[in-house]
């Protein structure tokens, strides 16, 4: 396997995943269960945040400007984003175990905020959004 496609397999196997773990219905199972207070959240968080990093390292593998790949990974952003909308709506709408919920879609867009404020930081030498 060429490296410049490992983050991008990273990228869309953690993505199926996150989908899968979205959409299918735990309850009933054998799986261990923590009484942590907002877990849910935090693994929303999770699963977003690592999302991001992962988009973003492909992004900058791909050959491009410095300011080609800050506008796809803005772009990244925005899509994980509307993603994590559209799957809270598949939540609610179509699954029957399952319910959507706006605290969920905002701990999954404050994990993409967090994942791009930290590749600005880290990779661009920025502190935070100008």
């Amino acid at each position: 396997m060429r490296k410049k496609h490992l983050f991008a397999l990273m990228f869309v196997g953690w993505m199926v995943f996150v989908t899968f773990s979205s959409l299918y219905s735990f309850s009933g199972s054998d799986l261990p269960s923590f009484d942590i207070p907002f877990m849910d959240k935090i693994v929303h968080f999770t699963f977003y945040f690592v999302g991001f990093i992962l988009g973003s390292l492909y992004l900058m593998e791909l050959k491009g400007g410095r300011k080609d790949i800050l506008k796809k990974i803005k772009l990244l952003a925005i899509s994980l984003i509307i993603f994590g909308m559209v799957i809270e709506v598949i939540q609610g709408t179509m699954t029957v175990a399952r319910s959507g919920d706006i605290y969920d879609a905002m701990a999954n867009s404050a994990g993409v905020a967090i994942g791009f404020i930290a590749i600005l930081s880290i990779f661009y030498g920025q502190r935070g959004l100008k």
